[in-house]
């Protein structure tokens, strides 16, 4: 009887360790941007990574004084920017992008800043929301779902 209770106490654990374990790959907004720290950057896209549960977007900002800086800045699922019409060809390397959104609160910017980009714009002037929903981002009216 012992054993049958040891088996299913592991059985229940392995199970809950299971489950919890993706949870914690994703993360809220608050966990890691500052809504007080609002970016807005501009430059040519370095690099895409479109991967789960967050793409990112890498861009080469000119800061005020002409120094520049790499940024990375976190977009939606890559089937949330596909849907918001964000594809592999429209983000070609070296094309030049401006992005809104939020800084890490961290602020750290080695080797990259960090930001959560909220809207794309791209040279023809399309502004496309390429942030994520219901992550506890401010609403700030670019979200056509959150409207």
């Amino acid at each position: 009887m012992k054993l049958k209770n040891l088996l299913l106490v592991t059985a229940v654990a392995g199970s809950l360790a299971a489950i919890a374990s993706p949870a914690s790959a994703h993360h809220a907004f608050s966990a890691e941007f500052d809504a007080d720290l609002p970016i807005a950057l501009r430059g040519p896209i370095i690099r895409v990574e479109w991967i789960n549960p967050h793409s990112w977007i890498h861009l080469m900002h000119t800061n005020d004084d002409g120094t520049e800086q790499a940024w990375m800045v976190e977009g939606g699922t890559p089937n949330t920017l596909l849907r918001r019409g964000i594809n592999r060809d429209s983000l070609q390397l070296g094309t030049e992008i401006i992005v809104t959104g939020y800084q890490s609160k961290d602020r750290l910017c080695s080797p990259e800043c960090r930001g959560n980009g909220r809207d794309i714009t791209f040279p023809d002037g399309r502004k496309l929301f390429m942030g994520s929903s219901g992550t506890g981002a401010p609403s700030d009216g670019s979200d056509p779902v959150e409207r």
